[in-house]
């Protein structure tokens, strides 16, 4: 196909088909970057800025070489935002990744795009990031590629997989391709920086294992002292966050108090996860919180731990059958509910 001529529409120019192929690329490097940088503030507390932009894209455009077809090349060198994606592919390359190594994988999934364009005249509706973000936990182990998708870069992201959609693109394979891309880079800056290829187990992982985190796809490393890094590991959107506490207080009609105490709990992060986990594969999440207005003894106790309480009671209502647990139970799993009469008697008999 030929290069695009100056002042020519792009998609004119380079046909839709390579131009959904150009989106994927740049799809992929957004990734990748954002992989990049995550990785930098994790292990060196500060990410490495974009090279200057006129010296990027001479450079990048001589590591591209043969590593990419020659028409999807051309229409990306043409594009509009060919400086931003060389400031990226030349980042990533001082950051440590062997492009000849990941280029030829993004070209794979590029030509795969292209063709599934070229033979998929159907366009299909495009959804909001609220679905993006489901596929996400769908179709993504949870990690730093996950991760990284959900950082400040999203909306862009989850905005391009809505395009490559309405193309009729499999979205769920090309983010698989990704994360294996992805999953390379997180390991090559990694190595640089001189860091572990796999995040450590965290403390609040530990100290979380158990009921709580029964069943969950969760990071090795959750931060649960940092909110919103906590949820954007959990692939929680903003507005799925605000659904799900609205479908708590609604449960919960005049105990505004006590919900919020449990909103303000470190690990309420974890029961949103259930919560996400549920809604994805289609279960009644509103008819498992009613159970937490028909058994109410997890007001029962220390005013101090009412928090707490309500949080493993949310979380065993969630994991059981809808009218088949009694918070009274959940109240005993919690670490931090107090010692039961029961208990206290046999430590006074020893």
């Amino acid at each position: 196909m030929a290069t695009p001529a100056q002042g020519e529409p792009f998609a004119e120019a380079a046909g839709e088909a390579v131009q959904t192929a150009v989106m994927s690329v740049r799809l992929i490097m957004a990734i990748a970057d954002a992989v990049r940088r995550q990785q930098q503030r994790r292990k060196k507390g500060v990410e490495e800025e974009l090279p200057p932009a006129e010296q990027a894209k001479d450079d990048a455009k001589a590591e591209l070489k043969d590593l990419l077809p020659s028409d999807i090349s051309a229409a990306l060198l043409d594009g509009a935002d060919w400086p931003q994606v060389a400031q990226q592919l030349m980042a990533l390359k001082r950051a440590g990744v062997d492009l000849e190594q990941l280029l030829p994988q993004v070209g794979e999934i590029a030509v795969t795009v292209r063709d599934q364009v070229a033979e998929n005249e159907a366009k299909v509706a495009a959804e909001g990031t609220g679905e993006w973000e489901r596929m996400l936990r769908e179709t993504l182990p949870a990690g730093p590629v996950r991760e990284a998708m959900s950082s400040p870069g999203w909306p862009d992201i989850s905005a391009t997989m809505a395009k490559l959609d309405e193309r009729g693109v499999d979205v769920r394979r090309l983010l698989a391709s990704a994360h294996d891309a992805g999953l390379g880079v997180d390991q090559a800056v990694a190595k640089v920086i001189a860091a572990g290829e796999a995040p450590a187990t965290s403390r609040d992982a530990l100290l979380s294992y158990g009921p709580l985190t029964q069943g969950l796809d969760l990071p090795p490393d959750i931060d649960l002292a940092d909110r919103a890094r906590a949820l954007r590991q959990l692939s929680i959107g903003t507005g799925e966050h605000e659904r799900f506490m609205r479908m708590v207080r609604e449960a919960l009609p005049g105990r505004e108090r006590e919900v919020d105490l449990m909103f303000a709990h470190k690990q309420w992060p974890l029961v949103a996860a259930r919560m996400a986990a549920m809604d994805d594969a289609g279960k009644p999440v509103k008819e498992h919180l009613a159970g937490l207005a028909k058994d109410s003894s997890w007001g029962q106790g220390r005013e101090s731990l009412v928090g707490s309480r309500l949080l493993h009671a949310t979380s065993s209502v969630l994991r059981h059958p809808p009218g088949k647990v009694s918070t009274a139970a959940a109240r005993s799993q919690s670490a931090t509910a107090g010692p039961t009469k029961t208990s206290s008697h046999l430590a006074s008999l020893r």
